[in-house]
């Protein structure tokens, strides 16, 4: 039997995505801007990102080229992780995945494991008690999400889509479905490790509502307009705003 989320995805009415422009700028939007507010149900209009043969070759060669890059740097964080905390050095857990389908994805443990919520479903916060001492520096700079470059290989995420997230995740303290009706579109593309939303700043909490519809219609614009040259340009931000910047908490 179906479940209540794919359900309500098929029931969902298509509208065309109208196109925005200037989607990615020097200064980026900030989250929440009205100019990407949507007020109706809809879907990208033209093909999906899943379907570009182009997109999926430069994910397996830049997935695969970054995890050979970065092999002594990941043994080095997975035996940190194995000597300053009990426990397995990934965190696995069931995430949304194209076209609803769930896979399971792999980041390196940040929280304790007594601690660790597999459903998900209580955020990570400023200063969240659960978290490592290693785990925050690992979440501080989003190291912690370089083993997803395996499930780019593997074929259940992309290097850049909307993020996945988990089942019944809440957003203004209601099933993210509920406060937008046009959630399960984002679907239509294979999730990423990074994405247009996170880029202008609509990341972290879904406690206010504004920032969480955002984050969905930044998905949306995405999947309407993405190009190889959107995909580059979105992981150079993410390098220069995660990684070096250390926005993460």
């Amino acid at each position: 039997m179906a479940s209540p989320f794919v359900a309500k995805f098929a029931q969902a009415e298509v509208i065309p995505l109208r196109r925005e422009r200037s989607v990615i700028s020097a200064k980026p939007i900030e989250c929440g801007d009205s100019r990407y507010r949507s007020r109706h149900p809809r879907r990208a209009a033209r093909t999906e990102p899943a379907a570009s043969l182009g997109k999926r070759l430069f994910d397996i060669v830049a997935a695969g080229g970054a995890l050979l890059v970065f092999a002594p740097v990941l043994i080095a964080i997975a035996v940190a992780i194995k000597l300053t905390s009990p426990g397995p050095v990934l965190f696995v857990q069931s995430r949304y995945g194209y076209r609803n389908r769930f896979f399971r994805i792999y980041k390196f443990r940040t929280m304790r494991v007594d601690a660790c919520d597999s459903r998900g479903v209580k955020q990570t916060v400023q200063g969240d008690s659960r978290v490592t001492w290693i785990g925050r520096l690992l979440r501080k700079t989003s190291i912690d999400e370089i083993p997803q470059l395996i499930n780019v290989l593997k074929g259940d995420m992309s290097l850049v889509g909307p993020r996945p997230h988990v089942p019944g995740m809440l957003a203004a303290d209601v099933p993210y479905e509920d406060l937008v009706p046009y959630y399960f579109h984002r679907h239509s593309a294979r999730p990423g490790i990074t994405g247009l939303a996170q880029v202008n700043g609509c990341r972290g909490s879904t406690v206010e509502a504004g920032r969480a519809i955002s984050r969905i219609d930044y998905d949306l614009v995405y999947i309407e307009q993405w190009s190889l040259g959107m995909d580059i340009m979105i992981i150079l931000r993410t390098i220069r705003r995660e990684f070096l910047s250390g926005s993460g908490f």
